[in-house]
């Protein structure tokens, strides 16, 4: 399995048979070193809420891949307007899909689509917990501190996505109670430094998250990991 940092809180991972990727913010992404056309076949999209900078692509790459989005039911509702193929999940919910399981996970934080200049609902947000061979990958999308997380720890979660951004969602210090609840094998910020309203220093996150003798791996957009 390879998982590969695209910038913000895009991720994209690659197994032997199937390529996933989560909240596919790549055309707009300041952050993300690859264009659309330098992408692999996508055969599935997981989008954690409605926002632009996280729902992103996600239509132009399921038309162009044939790829089945992921998501809360109304976000699959208002992608399923275009032709494209979804599974529609709700927070707590758990499926077996032809890669592995995919279960979503409780997130504190908005969720909408602008319609002429407007928003409009798109359901929970969340996050996602995947399972695929034999590896388990948590992105939290974005999100507050949840006491929620705890139930993560009986998961054995092989790494983790967390944002430290801060403003929408959870900051350094808020991100690294989160790794004490979750324990996971490596940790990996996320939503950081896109723009000056969501600044963190990556590194003093690592600091404090390698005093509790767990890894973090401060992952450059474009850097792929190996699990």
């Amino acid at each position: 399995m390879k998982v590969r940092y695209l910038g913000h809180a895009a991720v994209l991972i690659q197994l032997q048979e199937k390529n996933l990727i989560i909240d596919p913010f790549i055309n707009d992404n300041p952050c993300c070193p690859v264009k659309l056309k330098d992408l692999p076949r996508i055969h599935y999209i997981l989008i954690t809420h409605g926002h632009a900078d996280h729902f992103g692509d996600a239509v132009k790459i399921a038309k162009s891949d044939g790829a089945t989005v992921i998501a809360n039911f109304e976000l699959c509702s208002y992608v399923a307007r275009h032709g494209i193929t979804t599974h529609p999940m709700h927070i707590g919910g758990k499926y077996t899909f032809d890669f592995g399981t995919v279960k979503l996970t409780p997130a504190l934080h908005g969720s909408s689509l602008i319609e002429k200049e407007l928003p409009v609902y798109a359901g929970n947000p969340c996050g996602f917990l995947i399972e695929a061979e034999g590896k388990k990958i948590y992105h939290a999308g974005d999100t507050g501190l949840t006491k929620d997380m705890e139930l993560l720890k009986k998961e054995n979660v092989d790494i983790a996505f967390l944002p430290i951004g801060g403003n929408f969602v959870m900051d350094l210090w808020d991100a690294v109670e989160a790794v004490k609840m979750i324990q996971p094998k490596i940790v990996v910020p996320i939503h950081y430094n896109t723009w000056e309203v969501i600044r963190a220093d990556p590194e003093r996150f690592k600091q404090e998250v390698e005093r509790l003798q767990i890894k973090c791996h401060v992952m450059e957009p474009g850097e792929t990991v190996e699990l």
